[in-house]
């Protein structure tokens, strides 16, 4: 039987239940078919693309054009998931207006559930311009890749009192500005565990510990697909890396030894069309 979409009241059902909810994220239709036949919850279109599909060094030259080609085929290819569109830098921090429009871009082009920002305080006025546009937003705070500079690189947050302190004042401001939704990045989990029961908004994790309403993970890291280096908080559920490479070298071994294609590889010649292809070739001779 065919899953029911999943919404955004769903997701503060399970949290009032106290289900985990799986999030990943997908760049890809067939990835997103995979996902969706697997029995994905949610899916985010993430600016990691930036690294795991264009081999960027970081997020901040994708697109929104990009982001929206991409969170087309992932909807196409999971149609019941809760996917959640991510704005790339510089689609949001200009104005309110901009932010608003570049947002519903993603409903509006890809179909998307939820669009996604980084920023807590200095992003709440975005957040509540969106949310007031109609659209479902999820909050990000912690590291946040885009601005990873500012904290001097790709380094956790929140584990001193004085960090922790300001992921919480994020987190309160996210929620007052309206987001339906939050994403905690590399903070201890004592640190999500509070922040999780102090909210009344589903709280996510990726890298944020195990009491989190849910687990995200970027798909090309737990495939073991991305290759240039692994976060401590992942875990890899396979490496199909070694299963592509190993393929790769058989392919090309077999066609250098004349082994690939064999004739059931082959399209052949209809029945009784013998003769007259022969003819035919005559006419070049």
């Amino acid at each position: 039987m065919a899953r029911k979409k999943v919404s955004i009241h769903d997701l503060y059902s399970k949290k009032a239940e106290g289900e985990k909810v799986s999030w990943l994220t997908c760049y890809d239709y067939p990835t997103a078919q995979f996902q969706e036949a697997a029995g994905i919850e949610m899916i985010l279109v993430g600016d990691s693309m930036g690294m795991c599909v264009y081999g960027y060094s970081s997020t901040v030259p994708v697109t929104m054009d990009q982001c929206i080609v991409h969170c087309e085929a992932v909807r196409r290819g999971a149609p019941t998931a809760f996917v959640i569109g991510d704005m790339p830098f510089m689609s949001y921090q200009e104005s309110d207006q901009v932010a608003v429009a570049n947002a519903g871009r993603f409903l509006k082009a890809a179909s998307v559930d939820a669009i996604k920002l980084e920023g807590g305080l200095r992003t709440a006025s975005r957040i509540r311009a969106i949310v007031d546009a109609g659209i479902v937003v999820s909050g990000h705070i912690g590291l946040t890749p885009q601005s990873s500079g500012q904290l001097g690189g790709h380094k956790a947050q929140g584990r001193t009192a004085e960090s922790a302190e300001l992921v919480i004042r994020d987190a309160l401001a996210i929620q007052e500005a309206g987001a339906q939704l939050l994403l905690l990045e590399a903070v201890p989990p004592e640190l999500s565990s509070y922040i999780t029961k102090k909210l009344s908004i589903p709280v996510y994790g990726i890298g944020a510990g195990p009491d989190t309403d849910g687990q995200l993970l970027i798909v090309s890291d737990m495939v073991g697909q991305f290759q240039a280096f692994t976060p401590k908080f992942v875990k890899k559920y396979c490496n199909v890396a070694e299963v592509y490479i190993e393929a790769f070298k058989t392919y090309i071994r077999e066609v250098k030894e004349k082994r690939f294609p064999e004739d059931e590889h082959c399209y052949h010649i209809i029945k009784g069309q013998e003769e007259s292809f022969v003819e035919m070739l005559k006419k070049f001779q």
